[in-house]
């Protein structure tokens, strides 16, 4: 890991002691005290538009245009990129999930032969192959008649999203074996002979892949990865010299593979680039499937993954009025990758082409990569004029019979349409045994966490600014602010009537939830306590209409955070606020949430590490689960947190603290139930059939 990296992760661990967080210090704020340091009372500002929030839309384009204004702003010097690239790839890879497979012997790809095709300037091979075991990439093979003086240089072609992909896109690979190239194109796990899923979040419902850390980006990059194997083994093909380009999805399959694997010497996307910002602003995420962006758990753009390509000759051709990649946005990535390509001393290896029209190749385009890939690939200088175009007359294209792999039915079983389920391992409950193991295990998954599920956190919190902005009825408590992120100002009310500050019950109103919900929650935790109900984010007066999850959820993933993680965030500065209340004794604070907000409520606590009891109302059995298909209802998706822990493993990881399972108690929290149990806390652990059932001990 490269010390900027590592500078990074320990501004956030400034605001997490090791393996807790103490009840002053979240923000570095002396915040556990009983007394009123610290807080500051006033009336409501005089010019509402000084504490106006950000609507949840204005909130992910700001953030998106962050992301897209800091790429590449490491790389200030060529030697900058050198020393940090390393890293950055690394980084890459574990946001793809296959930095394991990357880094293990992978032996040769299994290779199974169906079929050949003989025309009088080429041969076609008809082939499936093996990713991973069991799961098959169906691919044909271009390979030129002509007798090669040597060994040739090799193109892999990924498809865009056409049905039967190696029919519709067959004269690329034709015209890449007639220029002496060969040229293996491969299917993606959805449209080609294998019915695969790139559309999980998009179509149905399954945004627990973000949980998972999985994304189809990472599926077809790797069939890629194993598919330059298979190009390398080969006697005839030159392993220096590969290349790799696609339209549209294979535009952005070309991205991930170029970037993902340095034996490509080559790459020319088409109509896949455009920045995150352009795809929340202009809300082209609408238009793309999943497979268009990567699980962005370090909050990159497009361009940072260009950072991984350069030096290599890269051309990006794009069409100018592309209704799901907008030109400006191209133009962006081109302009600040020919920043970086000339700092390296390389500017002549990356070029920009732009075509009339919408979403598709143009000639020009088409020659201008064949002339690319054959004067960096081939070492032969023809012009795009010169070159030639592609031949799709009716009577040059093959069948889909002629070309069908699966000629003999598909391979049982065959994991492309079970990948998403396995591809990615899911974190299994710990072996505990001591608490010595458990401190131990906390720390691992709290580090993990930081860096995996909460990088968005801000590294510099604005300042809380806690104010009672006036009393309730009799005196008999308060409405507070305070500010959770720059641009959002969050309520809560405290009940509490005058006295000695006392220990308090911060409760977290869901979304949707009726007005008076978060008081009628507090009002079961039957205990002498101050209750404390906070508004996080998407609840109260930041609530937005449930129509609109769809493409927040999918937003704001893309950007590195989820709407879940958003809250945990929210808690924290809610806990920090609480403790600042004059009424409340601010080293005894507890923690109560229903539904999916106990998801939240679960990671906050964690985080905290210093909630006395947590209470949750019928919690969310896993976050490995799908939701509703148009993304309404519970969204407790947390980026990678299904490789580091789940929800029950988070609740055993509270010990010592009280957990208190109310109503429906899933029988995913047995092993932390269990855990109390084998560490001698069994009565802290408690699972009641209501919330009016628990007694203060």
């Amino acid at each position: 890991m490269s010390k900027r990296a590592r500078g990074s992760i320990m501004n956030r661990r400034e605001f997490f002691t090791a393996g807790a967080v103490t009840a002053a210090g979240l923000m570095g704020e002396n915040s556990s005290g009983a007394g009123t340091s610290g807080v500051k009372h006033a009336a409501p500002p005089s010019n509402p538009d000084t504490h106006s929030n950000l609507t949840i839309r204005d909130y992910l384009v700001r953030e998106a245009r962050a992301a897209t204004n800091r790429a590449l702003s490491e790389y200030r010097r060529g030697a900058d990129w050198k020393k940090l690239i390393p890293e950055k790839r690394r980084q890459y890879r574990e946001m793809m999930g296959v930095e394991s497979l990357m880094l293990n012997a992978r032996g040769p790809v299994p290779v199974h032969v169906t079929g050949e095709v003989d025309r009088p300037a080429y041969r076609i091979v008809k082939l499936h192959y093996e990713s991973v075991p069991d799961l098959y990439v169906t691919a044909n093979l271009y390979l030129p008649k002509k007798p090669l003086a040597a060994r040739a240089p090799a193109v892999l072609y990924v498809c865009g999203h056409s049905q039967n992909q190696k029919v519709a896109y067959q004269a690329h690979p034709r015209r890449w074996a007639e220029l002496g190239f060969v040229c293996l194109i491969v299917e993606t796990i959805e449209l080609g002979e294998a019915k695969g899923n790139h559309h999980g979040p998009y179509r149905d419902g399954y945004f627990h892949w973000y949980s998972k850390g999985y994304s189809p980006a990472a599926m077809e990059m790797w069939n890629g990865i194993r598919g330059l194997d298979l190009l390398a083994a080969r006697p005839d093909v030159d392993p220096e010299r590969m290349g790799v380009t696609g339209i549209s999805g294979g535009g952005a399959a070309t991205w991930w593979i170029a970037a993902g694997d340095e034996r490509i010497k080559a790459a020319a996307p088409v109509c896949g680039t455009a920045t995150i910002e352009a795809h929340v602003y202009d809300r082209v995420i609408d238009g793309h499937c999943d497979c268009m962006w990567w699980t962005n758990s370090y909050g990159r753009d497009l361009a940072d993954m260009g950072a991984l390509i350069a030096p290599n000759p890269l051309m990006i051709a794009s069409a100018d009025h592309d209704g799901i990649f907008p030109i400006e946005s191209i133009r962006k990535v081109h302009s600040q990758l020919a920043g970086l390509y000339g700092k390296l001393g390389k500017a002549d290896n990356l070029r920009l082409v732009e075509t009339p029209g919408g979403h598709s190749y143009h000639e020009k385009s088409r020659t201008a990569i064949f002339s690319w890939f054959l004067k960096h690939l081939a070492g032969k200088d023809v012009s795009p004029e010169q070159v030639g175009d592609l031949d799709e007359t009716p009577a040059h294209q093959e069948s889909f019979e002629t070309l069908r792999v699966y000629v003999n039915g598909e391979p049982k079983p065959n994991r492309a349409l079970t990948c998403q389920d396995d591809f990615i391992p899911v974190a299994q409950p710990p072996k505990i045994v001591t608490t010595g193991d458990l401190q131990k295990e906390r720390r691992r998954v709290i580090a993990a966490l930081r860096e995996q599920t909460f990088y968005a956190f801000p590294s510099k919190p604005a300042a809380l600014d806690m104010r009672e902005e006036y009393s309730l009825d009799g005196d008999s408590g308060s409405r507070f602010a305070f500010t959770s992120e720059d641009g959002f100002r969050l309520h809560g009310k405290l009940m509490a009537s005058k006295g000695e500050p006392r220990p308090a019950v911060v409760v977290l109103r869901g979304p949707g939830e009726d007005r008076n919900g978060g008081e009628e929650l507090a009002g079961r935790v039957r205990a002498p306590w101050a209750k404390v109900i906070v508004d996080v984010r998407g609840t109260g007066e930041t609530a937005w209409g449930e129509e609109l999850n769809w493409h927040l959820r999918r937003a704001a993933a893309w950007t590195g955070r989820t709407l879940a993680s958003v809250r945990v965030w929210d808690t924290l500065r809610a806990l920090q606020a609480s403790r600042q209340l004059p009424r409340v004794d601010g080293k005894r604070v507890s923690l109560c949430a229903r539904g999916e907000m106990a998801a939240v409520a679960l990671y906050a606590a964690l985080l905290d590490g210093n909630v006395e009891t947590i209470f949750l109302e019928s919690p969310p059995a896993t976050q490995n689960a799908p939701s509703q298909k148009d993304g309404r209802g519970p969204a407790i998706e947390m980026l990678n947190c299904l490789r580091i822990t789940d929800l029950g493993q988070v609740a055993g990881l509270l010990f010592p603290a009280e957990v208190v399972v109310a109503g429906d108690a899933p029988e995913t929290y047995t092993w932390a139930a269990d855990l109390y149990r084998s560490l001698g806390q069994a009565g802290k652990f408690k699972k009641l059939s209501s919330l009016n059932d628990w007694k203060l001990g």
